[in-house]
């Protein structure tokens, strides 16, 4: 069931509903009203007749004959008069007689002054009549015809008008619904419309500032992010497949020359070590896409536990001085290290490990001298880890799209790389709830500063 249908119908069974109540609450009050003032007429009859046969001294045929002439053109009220010791004084017509008085209503009569009760649909009336320091009974019964006739036409209208009610009540539930969607029908229409082709497309906003307003907002604002992405993984896949095609084309060249031509053992020698180099450069690349993948990872999909970041300073620049002797790498504590806590965070080891090594590869490559240091300080909060070398610098214009996969600046010819490094660096940063920064100047060296929360 749509929406719409679902609101439409809410709507008029809520109303519906309310409606309802009020029609139970007027017919019942009606009925009420129309019971208690036939009791007060029932009252008013008996206490006539009762004045007519003891004040008037009217005689029982002459009151009978009243009855009989009245009752064949008005619904009459039947009267029966007793005494205190239940002798029957005058009934209007003892052959009828719809109360059917006993002995045990008479005595109710004495004793409750008043009594009011309904035979099937009459109403009858018992009260206590006082004359000449005597008391007695009277009875008094009818059928109210002209109240039942306008009960029963105010439960018709009050029915007709329910039901016109309840279907125009629903009609106008639709059309309102209908307009109040219509801004979501439109965002529907127009997200059938948007694909993987066309992901430049919005939701166009209602001119209403409300939540379907907001919806389109925020359903616009995922798109951006998809074209973003969608742009990211194209511009990945293309700059992976160049990274790819240049170490292959110039090993399979390589390759291809030295089982072309006959050549000398030096000759050979070298083309190997150039097949090698660019196997090595593959190598490298595999790795470095494996742990970006790795870094792309949910956070909860990490394992993350209490690790020490001068641990792994340490173990991250002997992996670098291992696999490249001809580094020097500095390492400074700024602090002394009071508590094991300001030096501690909640992380993955390995992936901070592969991001410092990193930035200690990058200040050392893009270093004549080879060497980076490493200076790190702490506070109760966080701890910050400086990357810094002497060496070329990055150009103004570069600073922006370091972070970018894939991007090598000018500094390209000076050192090899496949421009995964920082933006591999960032990722894994970031993942960690941290921060890093870099201040450069040509000529003059570059600084990365890391900041990371404890625990």
């Amino acid at each position: 069931m749509t929406i719409q249908n679902r609101l439409s119908l809410l709507f008029t069974f809520l109303t519906a509903s309310i409606l309802l109540v009020f029609a139970v609450i007027i017919y019942a009050t009606s009925e009420k009203n129309r019971e208690n003032t036939f009791y007060r007429t029932l009252h008013k009859e008996a206490l006539t007749k009762a004045n007519l046969f003891f004040k008037a001294k009217i005689d029982t045929k002459t009151l009978q004959a009243i009855y009989t002439n009245n009752r064949s053109i008005i619904n009459e009220v039947e009267v029966a008069i007793y005494d205190d010791h239940y002798n029957l004084l005058y009934h209007d017509d003892a052959n009828i007689d719809v109360v059917k008085e006993n002995t045990k209503m008479l005595n109710s009569v004495l004793k409750k002054k008043e009594i009011r009760f309904y035979l099937d649909k009459w109403q009858a009336i018992g009260m206590r009549y006082e004359h000449d320091g005597k008391n007695y009974i009277i009875m008094a019964a009818a059928y109210d015809l002209n109240g039942y006739h306008k009960t029963y036409i105010a439960k018709r209208n009050i029915l007709i008008v329910f039901l016109s009610s309840i279907i125009f009540i629903y009609i106008m539930g639709r059309i309102f619904s209908r307009k109040a969607l219509s801004p979501m029908t439109n965002i529907v229409a127009n997200v059938k419309e948007i694909s993987a082709t066309n992901l430049d497309l919005r939701v166009q906003l209602p001119k209403n500032k409300d939540e379907i307003a907001e919806l389109a907002t925020t359903f616009n604002q995922m798109l951006d992010r998809l074209e973003k992405s969608f742009d990211a993984q194209k511009d990945f896949v293309s700059n992976i497949s160049h990274e790819l095609r240049t170490p292959l084309t110039a090993m399979l060249t390589e390759l291809q020359l030295s089982a072309g031509n006959l050549r000398s053992n030096d000759e050979y020698r070298k083309s190997i070590d150039n097949a090698i180099n660019d196997a090595q450069k593959l190598v490298r690349l595999s790795n470095s896409l494996l742990d970006l993948a790795k870094a792309n990872y949910d956070q909860t999909e990490i394992v993350q536990k209490e690790i020490r970041l001068d641990e792994v300073l340490l173990d991250a620049r002997n992996d670098v001085l291992h696999n490249q002797p001809e580094f020097k790498v500095n390492l400074i504590f700024e602090k002394e290290i009071e508590d094991d806590d300001f030096i501690s965070v909640k992380g993955n080891e390995y992936l901070l490990k592969v991001a410092f090594m990193n930035l200690i590869e990058n200040g050392c490559k893009f270093s004549e001298a080879k060497e980076s240091t490493i200076a790190i300080t702490y506070f109760k909060d966080k701890t910050i880890i400086r990357f810094q070398d002497n060496g070329i610098g990055i150009a103004p214009d570069d600073l922006p799209n370091i972070f970018t996969p894939f991007f090598r600046g000018d500094n390209k010819g000076f050192a090899n790389g496949n421009g995964i490094g920082l933006s591999l660096t960032q990722k894994i940063i970031a993942l960690h709830n941290g921060t890093i920064s870099v201040v450069s100047e040509p000529n003059e060296g570059s600084t990365f500063t890391v900041e990371l929360p404890h625990v």
